[in-house]
């Protein structure tokens, strides 16, 4: 998979779970004010990411390179929204771990 694809694959998937996420803890059909700046936040960390070539996902990156404050509320988002993307995007969520193994197999190669 190139960058881009593997970039805008991950940029999809957490926004996905954010919105889930959204619209279980806060009721809300559109992203309420906070999830929408978090989305915006991840899509731009996603975006200016210098590893993302040599990584797996976001969820996975040993770098963190989120500010503390959207970190936490981003692995908020994600032990939420985790084991419920299995119920509302079944093959997203499958996706996402075949992708995410796949990956580290082949970093762990080529180390």
């Amino acid at each position: 998979m190139n960058v881009e694809s593997k970039r805008q694959r991950e940029k999809e998937t957490v926004s996905f779970m954010i919105a889930l996420y959204c619209r279980k803890k806060h009721g809300c059909k559109e992203l309420c004010p906070e999830c929408a700046a978090l989305d915006a936040y991840a899509r731009m960390r996603s975006d200016k990411c210098p590893f993302m070539e040599t990584k797996t996902f976001c969820s996975n990156c040993k770098v963190h390179c989120y500010k503390p404050e959207m970190r936490e509320k981003i692995r908020e988002v994600m032990r939420f929204s985790g084991p419920r993307m299995l119920f509302y995007h079944p093959v997203m969520a499958i996706r996402h771990v075949v992708e995410s193994r796949k990956e580290k197999k082949r970093l762990e190669k080529n180390t």
